[in-house]
């Protein structure tokens, strides 16, 4: 069923979802506000954007113009209404094709300094545990695209010193790191996201460079609730946060 939500965190932007796809979720919301957005930095791009909520996102962030590529074309129509209705034509724009197709095209190679990526998070082996529906399962599985060729479509596309910003399961950790080392991205900052303190990760958020030089740092932890299940002020800020 198609709906019209608010973004959390942002009362002015509306987002068109459908509840037969893959909606946004949190993990999209913190990469869109975690990534560096630098004054330089002129072309944006998210890869699998979905219905297209970190371009929303940004585009309250910065005055940059921000793309997006989505497979799916339902996810892409739903993103086009989202981007008209929030009157953002001028600063948005959607492709609907496969990622490695997109950064095929000459006219596209060393071209952006900023890409974004909340990939699909599990591998697509045979006793994976898959969504019914297929639209779901190319959302979470590796099965249109992997995490070594996002990797590489990002280094295609990225001018040297570009950022590559990545949301990932904690658990795959290793996995993405060696991706990013393996297409030439330098780990730059990683930032591990606990339910509560005394919880094991569940999702770390990474920025590479392309190119870059050696020295990563780990940052402090997002923690979402304190030991009384209460918000903490970080992750408060992090909902309500409009960064200029």
């Amino acid at each position: 069923m198609e709906r019209i939500d608010d973004i959390l965190g942002y009362p002015n932007l509306k987002i068109y979802q459908n509840s037969d796809y893959f909606s946004f979720s949190l993990d999209s919301i913190i990469l869109a506000n975690y990534s560096t957005i630098r004054l330089r930095d002129q072309k944006i791009i998210d890869f699998c954007t979905g219905n297209a909520v970190i371009p929303l996102i940004l585009s309250q962030r910065c005055d940059k113009r921000v793309e997006g590529v989505e497979v799916q074309e339902k996810l892409f129509e739903l993103g086009n209404q989202s981007i008209s209705y929030n009157h953002l034509e001028d600063r948005i724009q959607l492709y609907c094709e496969n990622v490695v197709d997109f950064c095929s095209k000459p006219d596209h190679l060393n071209q952006y300094d900023l890409v974004l990526c909340n990939p699909p998070y599990f591998k697509n082996l045979e006793d994976s545990t898959k969504n019914l529906s297929y639209e779901k399962m190319i959302a979470r599985h590796e099965i249109l695209i992997d995490l070594d060729t996002i990797c590489a479509c990002a280094k295609k596309i990225l001018k040297e010193h570009g950022n590559f910003c990545m949301v990932h399961r904690t658990d795959r950790l290793m996995d993405v790191i060696e991706a990013f080392k393996k297409n030439d991205l330098e780990p730059k900052r990683i930032k591990f996201i606990h339910e509560t303190i005394d919880k094991e990760s569940f999702l770390f958020l990474i920025e590479g460079q392309r190119k870059g030089s050696v020295g990563l740092k780990v940052e402090k932890p997002l923690i979402q609730y304190d030991s009384d299940g209460k918000m903490t002020d970080e992750y408060a800020r992090l909902q309500v946060e409009v960064i200029k």
